[in-house]
């Protein structure tokens, strides 16, 4: 497959790194040397200086045999018109395009990404998929992740074990017979920043962060399970009026009538700008890290705080203050993966990554086969896989016990006619059942091929 990654930043530097490891032809485009420099001594992957909505530069970089074209530079309009430009000029089939201004996406101007007008197949927006993440989490008290499946029949949930979880020290095969009921299975543990793909025999210890696949009817058992038992918040403080703040607080005033919300945002204008647009939420004009305007947002008796200001180390600070203030938890919007593995040990209960919630978006759109979403783990751990079981795929028609499956490879779940089914060895998958598996980076693309239509199909 070949792909044109415009825009080398943290976002683009990483989809070319998921797509260089998979054997991919990778050319990436940028205007900064030195991010073309960083580019071409890391990656296996065509580097080129230049900007990316300019034809010459598209078809330097190949665009006339281009199978896809991501476009996620710093600007909106330069990702808008290189899709164009790909379009128009060398009819690149697939177009993808970061856009950041809410402007554009406005229900009323619906009609501009069509294929008359400005043809771009997937629209993303980092800070309305940061957004509804952020709320996810807060739907699920305790998690460090969550991430709905198959319809919102499964969820993939992230906790991390403290001495309380009754859980530690417990082989992941005794979960079965624990709680025979209970359909969970473990995907993955990660353990002092190093990511295993458990077996049957291991063992959740203390500072663990795990990830498992459950029927989402049973959130609440699972959590109590791994001794989570916090009740949603119901006063929550966003700091940051920004446009995450503000889409965050927007979906919170929607879903969550009976949620006290409290903005606080440094910028005077916008303060005033997001308390217009906001009706039943309290907007604060101050800086986070001032001990007065945490004391008047009533950090103090908040449930949970969300710190998505434009800066990491300011939202890192003002977590940990607010937690020390007394809220109950924080999370904490943070683009460097520096700063992610020290943020956990520090206090901040939930890290927010925005850049892999914009690479898991993008990733659905490379991958092949019937494959419906694609989540990203853990700095390019594994990634979950949401597919369509076919007639010709190696998964149907005999007992999970006696199919290779290729190493790294777990599977969560199977939901067949809506209902979820957690597997065991004598599991039969059926043609057309949604299968949610985990696939480690080096499994992904074996995956795809058993989830892809073969010849004999027809």
């Amino acid at each position: 497959m070949k792909v044109i990654v415009c825009g080398a930043g943290q976002v683009g530097f990483n989809i070319a790194r998921y797509l260089a490891s998979e054997n991919n032809d990778v050319t990436v485009i940028d205007q900064r040397p030195e991010l073309i420099r960083k580019i071409s001594d890391t990656l296996d992957v065509q580097a080129i200086l230049g900007y990316a909505s300019h034809p010459p530069v598209l078809e330097q970089a190949g665009a006339g045999d281009a199978d896809m074209i991501i476009a996620v530079t710093h600007a909106d309009e330069v990702n808008m018109v290189a899709c164009q430009v790909a379009h128009s000029l060398f009819n690149v089939p697939t177009k993808v395009a970061r856009v950041r201004n809410q402007s554009y996406l406005s229900p009323i101007w619906a009609n501009l990404f069509s294929r008359d007008h400005m043809p771009i197949d997937v629209i993303i927006s980092p800070e309305i998929e940061v957004a509804r993440a952020i709320t996810r989490r807060l739907q699920v008290p305790g998690a460090i992740e969550v991430i709905p499946l198959a319809n919102d029949k499964v969820r993939l949930i992230g906790v991390r074990c403290s001495e309380e979880c009754p859980l530690i020290n417990t082989p992941l095969r005794q979960l079965a017979v624990l709680f025979p009921d209970l359909n969970i299975v473990v995907i993955g543990i990660v353990r002092q920043g190093r990511a295993i793909v458990p077996t049957s025999e291991d063992q959740m210890l203390v500072g663990d962060e795990v990830y498992f696949v459950v029927d989402t009817r049973h959130i609440d058992r699972a959590m109590y399970a791994f001794g989570h038992e916090e009740q949603e918040a119901r006063r929550i403080v966003i700091f940051g009026g920004g446009n995450i703040g503000t889409f965050l607080a927007q979906q919170i005033e929607e879903q969550h009538p009976g949620v006290t919300t409290k903005v606080i945002e440094f910028d005077k204008e916008r303060a005033e700008f997001v308390a217009k647009t906001l009706h039943r939420t309290v907007v604060l004009n101050g800086d986070v890290l001032d001990s007065e305007i945490l004391e008047e947002a009533a950090v103090a008796t908040a449930e949970t705080v969300v710190a998505v200001t434009n800066d990491d180390e300011t939202n890192i600070l003002s977590a940990l203050l607010a937690k020390r203030y007394g809220a109950r938890r924080a999370m904490a919007l943070i683009n460097k993966t520096t700063y992610s593995t020290l943020v956990s040990t520090l206090g901040v209960d939930v890290v927010i990554s925005p850049r892999a919630i914009t690479v898991s978006n993008i990733l659905q759109h490379v991958r092949r086969g019937r494959i419906h979403a694609v989540h990203s783990l853990h700095e390019g751990f594994g990634e979950l896989i949401e597919a369509d079981a076919l007639e010709t795929s190696p998964l149907v028609g005999k007992p999970l016990k006696e199919i290779r499956l290729p190493k790294g490879v777990l599977i969560g779940a199977v939901v067949r006619d809506g209902q979820v089914i957690s597997p065991r060895g004598t599991t039969v998958v059926q043609a057309n059942d949604r299968v949610v598996l985990f696939a480690a980076s080096e499994a992904v693309k074996k995956i795809e091929k058993m989830f892809s239509v073969r010849l004999e199909y027809f």
